[in-house]
């Protein structure tokens, strides 16, 4: 029986090693969704995996379903926002949204909204010093991705922060006086998902 192949866009949120030269790594897929899979002797020094498989990073690679495991094949580091990032504020925006990935998308399960809005989130806070703005990023990006996940019921005051495209241009039409309703519907979907 031959093995599948998809190459798909991924953004690497963590990794672990194992066995003595091999590491596994949680990919947040494109087309898949929430996996991990295992890249061979990726840990070696003249591996030339080992740096497009950093955290953080968002890539194109080729997997490999196996019996029992994900396989890393080929890898193309496409930008990597956390090491772009200038300062202190924006790499704690960075790492914010690979957070909520982690915790909120369980399982091999295709979320191309949910990846488009974190690429976009990714990008624009890698370049954002501002605060208030990376405050509010995160609020948006959370919110939307709580509400893709079913966690949040969206009423007619709440529908217009999931019906652009992005978020960025979400951000770009929030209206601050949404910021109580969507702070307690984030708190009560944080809840009930009990993740």
């Amino acid at each position: 029986m031959s093995s599948r192949q998809y190459i798909t866009r991924a953004i690497v949120c963590g990794s672990k090693q194992s066995m003595t030269s091999d590491k596994s790594h949680l990919l947040f897929t494109e087309e898949l969704g929430m996996l991990w899979a295992v890249a061979k002797s990726v840990r070696v020094e003249k591996s030339k995996q080992r740096c497009a498989l950093q955290d953080f990073s968002i890539i194109r690679v080729s997997l490999v379903q196996g019996r029992a495991t994900w396989r890393i094949g080929s890898v193309e580091a496409l930008s990597n926002p956390f090491l772009a990032a200038d300062s202190r504020a924006s790499r704690g925006g960075v790492s914010f949204i690979v957070k909520k990935l982690r915790q909120y998308v369980h399982g091999e399960t295709a979320l191309p909204g949910v990846f488009t809005d974190a690429t976009d989130a990714l990008s624009i806070l890698s370049d954002e010093d501002d605060v208030p703005a990376i405050a509010t990023y995160q609020q948006v990006f959370e919110f939307r991705l709580l509400a893709e996940l079913g966690y949040i019921k969206i009423t007619d005051e709440l529908q217009p922060l999931i019906e652009t495209p992005t978020v960025s241009e979400t951000v770009a039409a929030y209206d601050v006086s949404l910021d109580a309703v969507v702070t307690k519907s984030i708190a009560h979907a944080a809840q009930v998902s009990h993740l």
